[in-house]
């Protein structure tokens, strides 16, 4: 994800700098080769030595002869990216006022002239960061391209956000932007039949697929809508749906101003009519009657004839042949940009192994669901170029 990018590191004087370590940590274990610059509040805080371990590089503490801002971050400099995480009220200010007190600030400012990337991840008191100079700082800022990362709004304060979502603002903004100014609606995940008020019929799926297309399609520049059963995420919007008539409505409320739609979801083809009290136990038998659930692509298409539509087919037979063939008639009947097809065996699994089918042929992927997510949204790129 951050693969070979350079990330300068600013780490200003909230106590939310005590995350810089683990935050360092977590940028280089996805790739990032990190260069930290700290004001002298931050060092009151975590000490340098810390954050040089972290990082395995020195640590810039003040700006001197040999500009340390301008190697950074300057046109010509070492960065990919500045982020600077944790950003208090004071630096957020100074950002916007291009003010150059801290080696941050003077950084920052550097960056912003030279037209490189910044991230920011403010953590700060929550009166403070609803303070109206304070907003006023991150509108205009944000006016600049530069990306901030919503604290967690908590106890009464904006404590930073994870560091998943820091990681995934950082690696949005250091790559490549294929799908910049693009909506991308995305389902994922099972869908669940209300039997009673204690029983669903579902199915295996673990939405791992999905939430891994979504992440990858925010990476290249998507805003993305993720419509799932599950938790909010810090790559997409979510709408939550829990039956596939939810899903539907969810997701043809949410293509209203979307340029694709990716139908990860392993969506139940059958639904039950619902019990208004729990079905005692203890019978010998028990009929349901099952009636079929609406076909999420083929409704969209209906409503929406022009828009790029990206569909999953999922097999037993375990037979390539069977999967493409089942794929391609899918992708024939719905008009839809690709398949991809696999076997219901990798339900559930990190690992995958999938055929991408079109009308004019098939590739192959095997590896991890998140290289899967990779392959579709590059893909899904190429569609929509």
């Amino acid at each position: 994800m951050l693969e070979g990018a350079n990330v300068a590191l600013g780490v200003t004087g909230s106590i939310a700098a005590v995350k810089t370590v683990e935050l360092a940590h977590e940028l280089r274990r996805r790739g990032a080769t990190v260069r930290a610059v700290m004001t002298g509040s931050a060092r009151g805080i975590i000490h340098p030595w810390a954050v040089e371990f972290a990082t395995e590089n020195p640590v810039v503490t003040e700006i001197t002869g040999q500009i340390e801002h301008v190697d950074l971050c300057g046109r010509d400099g070492w960065a990919d990216v500045l982020l600077v995480a944790p950003a208090t009220a004071n630096t957020v200010g100074k950002m916007a006022a291009a003010i150059d007190d801290t080696p941050v600030t003077t950084t920052a400012t550097t960056a912003l002239g030279a037209g490189l990337p910044v991230v920011v991840a403010p953590a700060m008191h929550e009166p403070m960061y609803d303070h109206p100079g304070v907003s006023e700082a991150i509108d205009r800022v944000e006016s600049w391209g530069v990306s901030f990362v919503p604290p967690r709004v908590e106890e009464g304060k904006a404590k930073i956000a994870s560091v998943d979502a820091i990681a995934l603002a950082t690696a949005r903004a250091a790559n490549d932007h294929p799908l910049a100014g693009r909506r991308v609606v995305v389902t994922s995940g099972p869908t669940s039949e209300s039997i009673d008020p204690v029983r669903t019929l579902t199915n295996r799926s673990s939405g791992k697929t999905g939430r891994a297309v979504a992440r990858a399609c925010y990476l290249r520049g998507a805003a993305v809508t993720l419509v799932h059963d599950g938790p909010e995420v810090p790559y997409a919007d979510v709408e939550p749906a829990e039956s596939a008539a939810e899903m539907l409505a969810a997701v043809e409320g949410s293509v209203e101003n979307a340029d694709a739609l990716v139908s990860v979801a392993a969506i139940g083809d059958y639904t039950v009519e619902t019990n208004a009290e729990k079905i005692r136990s203890g019978q010998e038998a028990l009929t349901l009657d099952l009636e079929p659930t609406p076909k999420v692509l083929d409704s969209v298409r209906e409503s929406h004839p022009d828009l790029t539509m990206v569909g999953f087919k999922t097999e037993t037979s375990g037979d390539d042949e069977a999967m493409v063939a089942a794929a391609r008639e899918t992708r024939s009947r719905v008009d839809l940009a690709f398949v991809v097809a696999n076997d219901a065996s990798v339900m559930g699994r990190d690992r995958t192994r999938a055929l991408v089918v079109r009308e004019d042929g098939v590739v192959e992927y095997d590896g991890d669901k998140s290289g899967l997510g990779a392959r579709v949204a590059d893909e899904l790129a190429g569609e929509l170029d």
